[in-house]
């Protein structure tokens, strides 16, 4: 069990990433405006969007690994952060796709969020947990921080 726990994802992560910006992007009513008004600043916004979601994950990745350690986990770096960013993006891709095609304040959209939240959420604490051989309330803990963490950096978006 030990070498199964110690494999990276990381090609795995990226490609989700890059697929989960793309539809999210794509889904954008502003992108769909920059799309009739000039193509190439619209492909320059997706290129700029595609870049901060990867940074984005990969630094949600990195502090899931930092607080699970902190709280005495002892799991390796690599295998800790690729793989929650897979569960993120594979947890949360059925929503947008849903939510490229129906306006996000319909009842199924906000009902497909909270089920892939919630769901996403019990698959986070049962990694964190048995990567870093942490208790079950220490890895919901760390999955707490991390989910408010990208609630905020990429559920949320700019507030108006």
């Amino acid at each position: 069990m030990d070498e199964a726990r110690d494999r990276s994802a990381w090609s795995a992560a990226v490609l989700l990433s890059l697929i989960s910006g793309g539809v999210g992007v794509v889904s954008a009513d502003a992108f769909h405006t920059q799309w009739a008004v000039d193509h190439g600043a619209a492909l320059q916004l997706v290129g700029l969007a595609e870049a901060g979601v990867l940074a984005a994950s990969l630094a949600l990745g990195a502090v899931t690994h930092a607080i699970a350690r902190t709280l005495g986990g002892n799991g390796r770096f690599a295998p800790t952060a690729s793989l929650f960013i897979v569960l993120f993006w594979v947890t949360d891709l059925p929503r947008l796709a849903i939510a490229a095609w129906l306006p996000t304040d319909a009842t199924f959209v906000q009902a497909a969020t909270w089920t892939t939240w919630g769901f996403g959420y019990v698959l986070a604490v049962l990694l964190i947990r048995g990567q870093h051989h942490l208790s079950t309330v220490k890895s919901a803990a760390t999955v707490s921080v991390q989910m408010l963490a990208a609630l905020a950096l990429l559920k949320l978006g700019p507030m108006r």
